[in-house]
């Protein structure tokens, strides 16, 4: 058995960056100045905003589906901060979207009062957690590609998407070296944890062709087969670790960017947005 840690480290960006958090817990953004620079695409800038925020959002939805329901306990307790570092990240992008679109929604607005069809999320981020194997090698495809793309976004020309951004790429690090940990461990572990990392690959090659279609970022000067060659790199090298074949590129052709989304998306949102939808207004 060979060594079960393959350090990502190298990869994540360097340096302090920048906290994107304002001064005000309802307004995760209060205190900042969020005024858009001149040039930029503010339409553009609210749509990328959104998608990237829908991403964390089902995400970590599914994520914190596994409390009370993981292997063990230090990794129940992983997997929820993971969660919650995504949902920290949702709420600074609905925040900065609601300032953008005009619609002057906030944040609660975005996540609880739209329907699946209104969401913009990639299909990965939204498919049933299946077993811990399947869940290892999601996290790991998407924290790959979304630290790929967020290091890109840090010198983005809206410095608040900048600065979130850069708080995004230190959370998505760690995400990334997590999942490649247990995707090593398991794949070059047991008869049947390799039989599971093997079903588990080739369940999400389908879904890893998104990443190079989404091109919500191009209007920054953000290559998409770029970012998604990056993740891909990091996916074969870690698979390749943990000694599992890599599966064949297969591409699906519904996209989650523009709406075309699983069926298992409505009953995900309907669990996630019942309190909210059931007592409008509210708050707590």
């Amino acid at each position: 058995m060979s060594d079960d840690h393959l350090s990502l480290a190298a990869d994540a960006a360097e340096g302090d960056g920048h906290w994107a958090f304002g001064t005000g817990f309802e307004d995760p953004l209060h205190g900042v100045d969020t005024t858009v620079p001149d040039g930029v695409d503010t339409a553009a800038l609210a749509a990328l905003c959104l998608a990237l925020g829908d991403d964390a959002l089902v995400s970590a939805q599914r994520l914190g589906e596994w409390v009370t329901a993981a292997p063990e306990l230090e990794i129940e307790l992983a997997l929820a901060n993971i969660g919650l570092d995504l949902l920290g990240q949702t709420r600074l992008l609905y925040a900065r979207a609601g300032l953008l679109d005009g619609t002057g929604r906030d944040e609660d607005a975005y996540a609880y009062f739209r329907d699946a069809d209104a969401f913009r999320n990639l299909r990965i981020t939204e498919v049933p957690n299946g077993d811990f194997a399947f869940t290892v090698l999601r996290l790991l495809a998407h924290s790959a590609w979304r630290l790929a793309l967020l290091r890109r976004l840090t010198s983005a020309p809206d410095p608040v998407l900048a600065a979130i951004a850069a708080k995004g790429v230190k959370e998505l690090a760690y995400h990334r070296q997590f999942a490649a940990d247990w995707a090593i461990r398991l794949g070059d572990g047991t008869e049947e944890s390799h039989r599971r990392m093997t079903e588990a690959a080739r369940a999400l090659a389908p879904l890893l062709a998104e990443f190079g279609r989404d091109d919500s970022a191009a209007f920054l000067g953000v290559d998409a087969a770029e970012v998604a060659a990056e993740a891909r790199e990091v996916w074969e090298r870690v698979l390749g670790a943990a000694t599992l074949e890599i599966p064949e590129a297969v591409a699906e052709s519904a996209d989650g960017r523009r709406g075309a989304h699983t069926e298992h998306l409505a009953p995900l949102l309907a669990e996630l947005q019942v309190v909210a939808r059931a007592h409008p207004g509210a708050t707590w």
